[in-house]
């Protein structure tokens, strides 16, 4: 493992995970190809539970991880990978939570009504980010903007500065490409996934 994605979803990680894949740290694990793929959310729900060696087994092949799941386990993922560089993505707290309240959690609960998605994947989703994020308290925005804020400072506490790069996707390639060493390249920096594509992208995956 190369890089870990420290950040909670809607923070810019879909265009970071394709960031990264571009500069050559791909795959790269995102929780949205997960959403159809039961055996290895099974397998992430049994790291939930404690069984914290099944995170190999799903990682097998990735150089990267970006949003949740793998954000939910970001201490194990700096402890079994020492050489790994981690990156916070960050945002406007109160825009943050407009965004994942809109996409995430208005999918989510979308999907769990419906019945079009997996148990496996909801148990998942629900492990790593409803339940094993928030507590349950997502719809509580107060409860929720703080659990973002603190989850941010605990990351750069924890982290050492000269392993942690706290990132905004609206800097661009430079202070990413300083940080992991590499070529800033002459294609513009991608720009994935606002809300509106997100609802489009999310009901085509799961119709």
């Amino acid at each position: 493992m190369d890089v870990i994605g420290a950040g909670f979803g809607r923070t810019g990680t879909l265009s970071l995970k394709v960031a990264l894949e571009q500069l050559g740290f791909g795959p790269c694990l995102h929780m949205v190809p997960l959403l159809q793929d039961p055996e290895t959310s099974a397998l992430i729900r049994k790291a939930a539970e404690g069984d914290v060696d099944s995170l190999d087994v799903a990682l097998q092949g990735y150089r990267a991880t970006v949003d949740w799941p793998m954000t939910y386990f970001w201490r194990e993922l700096v402890d079994r990978h020492p050489a790994a560089k981690v990156i916070l993505t960050v945002r406007d707290p109160e825009k943050w939570y407009e965004s994942a309240d809109k996409t995430i959690y208005a999918a989510a609960n979308a999907g769990r009504e419906s019945g079009v998605m997996d148990p496996d994947v909801i148990s998942m989703v629900d492990a790593t980010v409803w339940e094993g994020t928030f507590d349950g308290r997502f719809a509580d925005r107060e409860a929720t903007i703080q659990r973002f804020l603190e989850h941010n400072a605990r990351v750069r506490r924890e982290i050492p500065a000269d392993r942690l790069l706290v990132f905004e996707v609206a800097q661009g390639w430079e202070p990413l490409c300083s940080f992991l060493g590499v070529p800033v390249p002459e294609t513009p920096f991608p720009r994935l996934n606002d809300t509106v594509t997100f609802n489009e992208n999310l009901a085509a995956r799961v119709s």
